[in-house]
């Protein structure tokens, strides 16, 4: 069983960076690919980053390429989302989830969230 818990959100302007972090408790964390998630009022969830258990590979969806990035520290059992030049489409919650497989988008972990909120 692995636990997580996200911290790092908050209200911030366009154009402001915030950087998120998901610890995770357990020994099994570096075998774990790492993804970031995020849901938007009134729409689905959506993939945003994965990394993979090494930290080698990384991928990012569409709208964050170029301004996020995605990190991991294996000895802290943490990941990371650095995120710059915050958009108000941006505002959501912030969920990290584990997966057996890089990119499988099997999920198997899943943190409680944390809020961001960009305002314009």
């Amino acid at each position: 069983q692995v636990q997580l818990v996200e911290s790092g959100g908050g209200l911030v302007q366009a154009g402001d960076s915030l950087r998120l972090s998901c610890t995770a408790s357990g020994r099994t964390f570096s075998s774990y690919a790492m993804n970031w998630l995020r849901q938007a009022p009134g729409k689905e969830r959506e993939f945003v980053a994965s990394i993979s258990s090494g930290g080698v590979a990384s991928m990012y969806a569409t709208s964050v390429k170029g301004r996020f990035a995605i990190s991991r520290d294996n000895a802290k059992n943490t990941v990371y989302l650095q995120m710059n030049s915050l958009k108000p489409e941006d505002t959501a919650v912030y969920y990290c989830a584990a997966a057996q497989k890089y990119l499988s988008g099997d999920y198997i972990y899943w943190g409680q969230g944390t809020q961001v909120t960009v305002s314009s």
